[in-house]
């Protein structure tokens, strides 16, 4: 039986019924197609491809068209899942303007919702996209556009005023109109509070167990990025070691001469070869 991708409403029906989604962050057509064969209600075509993808150290570089793009070939791989487009940084920032035109780019290009990442500094942005139509999952917490600021990719909220902060963020975010918010990099003490103090859905990435919803990026989750593997992460593969060991394997093939085999070869009568003059 093929899935149904979720609607808003039934996403947000799923934290009053008690009920989990799962979110998987991927960016190209072919995961995306074996996630929308999975059980997975979402996909996050995040700006983490600027690290995952392009080889940045951080998000930040990465900017609108790059997240068109491979939003364009997600969406053709993943017709049943609700796919989520990530507002990369300075697509929104700047002006309420900026943030209209660029989330309305992504939701006609097949994105089922924007995100957007940021605190307070954000809201008014959150609320003018959310009063033309176009639905908003809010970021706090860990905000990687930003990490700079916050002294690099650290667990955040950890004493109560920075809990504080973050709890009056995720309240303000489901006020500006945000049908669900991430929750990155917090203690589960306070993922726990923040879930239970907002009516909206809670993702967690790293923020403990007690969220509407979980998010792992699917180059984490099957242990192909290893350039540092996050606390939060559970690796249910060990799929770059093996990529390796897969190309190694070809090439000693090639070198021993038993790759292409004759059943890799395409065939054809001598008679009809070209005749040298």
């Amino acid at each position: 039986m093929v899935k149904r991708k979720p609607t808003v409403q039934e996403l947000k029906d799923m934290k009053t019924n008690g009920k989990k989604f799962k979110m998987i962050t991927v960016y190209d057509h072919q995961m995306a197609s074996i996630v929308d064969k999975s059980d997975a209600q979402l996909i996050l075509v995040g700006d983490s491809l600027g690290m995952i993808i392009q080889g940045h150290e951080g998000t930040a570089p990465v900017n609108i068209e790059d997240i068109q793009y491979h939003l364009k070939a997600v969406r053709k791989g993943a017709p049943n899942t609700f796919v989520v487009g990530d507002m990369p940084f300075m697509a929104y920032q700047a002006s309420k303007e900026d943030a209209i035109r660029n989330a309305g780019s992504l939701i006609k290009l097949g994105a089922d919702c924007v995100k957007m990442e940021g605190g307070m500094g954000i809201m008014d942005k959150i609320k003018a996209v959310t009063d033309i139509g176009i639905p908003v999952i809010a970021h706090i917490g860990l905000t990687p556009q930003t990490a700079a600021s916050l002294g690099g990719f650290k667990v955040q909220g950890k004493n109560q005023e920075a809990s504080e902060r973050l709890l009056k963020e995720a309240i303000a975010a489901e006020e500006a109109g945000a049908f669900a918010i991430v929750l990155e990099c917090i203690p589960s003490q306070l993922g726990k509070l923040i879930d239970e103090t907002i009516s909206i859905p809670t993702i967690s990435v790293g923020a403990g167990p007690n969220a509407t919803a979980q998010n792992l990026n699917a180059y984490d989750l099957l242990g192909i990025f290893d350039s540092f593997v996050p606390k939060f992460v559970k690796q249910y593969a060990k799929m770059g070691p093996e990529m390796v060991e897969a190309f190694n394997a070809w090439c000693a093939d090639i070198d021993e001469g038993v790759y292409p085999a004759p059943e890799h070869e395409f065939n054809m009568k001598s008679e009809d070869l070209p005749k040298l003059y």
